[in-house]
Parts: structure tokens; sequence; C-alpha cells
């Protein structure tokens, strides 16, 4: 497979998703049977607060039923309530919150194609991000735990001191690598160890030559205190691998013209430049370029992003140059409330891909399987 093949399945990708740009009801339309978009945590929290739904749930699914005067409810994941139990500020946000899923609106042999073109706007799409994502010193704090790769899991203790870990690298994709790694954060600094889960590693025995390896060694990073847009950090081996392990890691590489598989040696100074931002009415979501390990990283990554009622992950790492590896690319696409009740929101599972070159020198998949991720705690 050629290069051109990854631009397309890039293109096919991105179109797959729900677009950037965001449904709208016709100006002047009077809508009375509706499903709320969940876009506005508070207003989501408050609304089920109020008939004591605990806890609540910023992405549930809320359907607003006015069509009859006497008899105006609420649907909240499938239990209804009326309209009358809401106090009467939350009434008048239910009848304009502006996000509105029309449930009464037609639908013909054409909707299929039509639909979400009639309903896009791009207002809105990009909003400031929170004030927890700009925060230098509260920034690692992140309730999403991630089967491969991604952000770190973030356990707050008290506000600007706590844990992170995490699966393989953070611009890593599935059965990539071993790395794993636990840290203590504290003002905007963290310091921690890193080392080796061979299992990661193991459930794929074809195309892993541009894998990447550890042994155990230590890291510690500071995130610049002018706000959460630039972090450096320190990673060293404290003893590196053996001849043993060497000869394990390439155990693939024996009758391969690539021979590409990297090995973490001694040390590396590594940065990353990022911009928080709330998109698509995300809990969590950045641009970013980094220098990790000696290899560049350009990418997105975005949390509950939320069009139509459908809530999802995204993310999009281009690694096009490093020290040892072939350059590659690594796609994740996650869809939440896929189970119900309280479960709607507390996970989200989907496909996730690496292409790279593989074992016979063309560029194609390297790896396709799932990626997984819980949510263990509320929305930051």
């Amino acid at each position: 497979m050629t290069k051109k093949y990854f631009f397309l399945l890039l293109l096919f990708f991105i179109a797959s998703l729900p677009p950037v740009l965001k449904a709208q009801n016709n100006d002047g339309e009077r809508i009375l049977y509706y499903q709320m978009e969940p876009l506005d945590d508070s207003l989501f929290i408050k609304i089920q607060s109020e008939v004591f739904i605990d806890p609540p749930d910023p992405k549930a699914e809320i359907i607003v039923d006015l069509r009859d005067p006497n008899n105006q409810t609420v649907t909240i994941r499938s239990t209804l309530y009326p309209f009358l139990a809401f106090t009467p500020e939350t009434r008048a946000k239910i009848v304009t919150y502006p996000f509105k899923i029309n449930l009464e609106e037609n639908i013909n042999f054409g909707s299929v194609f039509t639909r979400v073109a009639e309903k896009i706007r791009v207002n809105k799409a990009f909003q400031p991000p929170t004030l927890t994502q700009i925060s230098s010193t509260r920034n690692y704090i992140n309730p999403f735990l991630q089967l491969f790769g991604g952000e770190r899991f973030g356990i707050p203790l008290k506000d600007d001191i706590g844990f992170s870990f995490g699966f393989g690298t953070r611009y890593s994709g599935p059965l990539e690598t071993n790395f794993i790694e636990a840290n203590f954060n504290i003002l905007g600094f963290y310091g921690g160890v890193f080392g080796p889960l061979d299992p990661l590693t193991q459930i794929k025995k074809y195309d892993n030559t541009n894998n990447l390896y550890t042994a155990a060694g230590y890291q510690v990073g500071y995130v610049i205190p002018l706000g959460n847009f630039f972090e450096v950090s320190y990673q060293s081996l404290l003893k590196n691998p053996t001849a043993e392990q060497q000869d394990y890691y390439k155990r693939y590489d024996v009758d391969s013209l690539n021979l590409h598989a990297k090995i973490l040696y001694y040390s590396y100074y590594s940065w990353e430049l990022r911009y928080p931002i709330s998109f698509m009415g995300s809990t969590r979501a950045k641009f970013y370029v980094a220098r990790y390990l000696d290899e560049w990283h350009i990418g997105f990554k975005g949390r509950e992003l939320t069009l139509a009622g459908s809530t999802f992950d995204f993310s999009f790492d281009a690694m096009p140059s490093s020290d040892v590896r072939q350059p590659q690319y690594v796609l994740n696409l996650m869809v939440e409330k896929i189970a119900e009740s309280w479960a709607a929101s507390a996970f989200a599972i989907g496909p996730s891909v690496v292409l790279s070159k593989k074992d016979n020198g063309n560029f194609g998949f390297v790896t396709v399987f799932f990626n997984f991720r819980l949510k263990m705690g509320t929305s930051l």
C-alpha cells in the first residue's frame, strides 16, 4: 500500500466522523418535541439535581415534550418527569436551550443524504478552554483511563497535588509499546517511574518492526507556569536493556529488511507545545506538536466530542520523524453511550489503527485493533 492510500484513509476517517459543524434549528421555528444536545454540563447537572438524580450525568440523554399543554414532560435517561417538577428558572432554560435536535422533523427518502447538510453551522464549534484546561498546576487531572496511549489518568489528592499513570506513551497506539508510567504531580511539576509491560506487545505476531521498547527508568517534567501550553521533561533509563532483552525485543526483525524497532537507551530531553480548547462540547481537547524520546509528534486529541446526541472520543497522531523508527500515524475513534442508565457515559470503545511501513517494506496497516477507556470521575 502506498502513501496515497493513507491519505485516502485519513479523508475517509474524517468524513465518517460527525461534522465539525453544529446542528441548529431554523430561525423562528418553535420546537416542542426535542432532544437537548449535551453541550452545557452545568445545566444538565442542574436539571438532574432538581429531580434528585445522583450522581448526575453531564452527558445524559434528555428529551423534552411540550406538545400537550396539559401533559408536558422531560425524559432523563428513559425516566419520565413532569415539566412542572423543575423550577421556573430551569424550565425557562430548557425552553430556550439553543442546541436542540428536532424529533418532529419530516424525514423522507432523501434525508439519508441531506439531513446533516441541512442542519449544520459553524457557530460555536470552537470555544475557549475551561479553567482546568489552562491551569499549569492542575492540567494532570484527568478522569479518563485509556487502555492504549492517550492522556494520563490523573487522580487529584488536593487541588494541585496528585498522581497520574498510563499505559503506553501519550502518543502511542495499541500493541505498539511496552511502556507504562506512574507519576507524582505537585504545582505543575511531576516526577515518576516508567518500565516495561511486555504483554502489551506480545499479542501481535506480525509487523512489529516499528515498535518502541523500554526497560525501567525515571522521568521528571514541568509545565511552564504561564498557562498549560508548554511542558518540558527528561527521561532516563536506570539500566539499559540487557543483551538478552535486546534480542527478545528484536526477535521479529530477524528476517526483515527494515530493522526499525526502537529500544530506549540512556536519557532523553522532551517537550510538548499544546493549545487546549473546548471543541464540539469536548470536556478535554487539544492540538499539539511535541518532541518526545527523539521523535516528532503532531496531532489532536478530543474527549467526549458531542453532536446530534452522539458522544465520542477522537485522536490523531502523526510521527513524521524519528531517530530510529519509520514515520507512523495513529487514529483512535471511541464511541460513548453504547450502554444505558449510569453506564451511558462510563466507558467508550472503538477502532484504533496504526499505519506505517510493514515487515515487507510496504506502507500500510501495521495494527488494526480496538481501544477502550473508562470514565472514572466527573468531567473536567
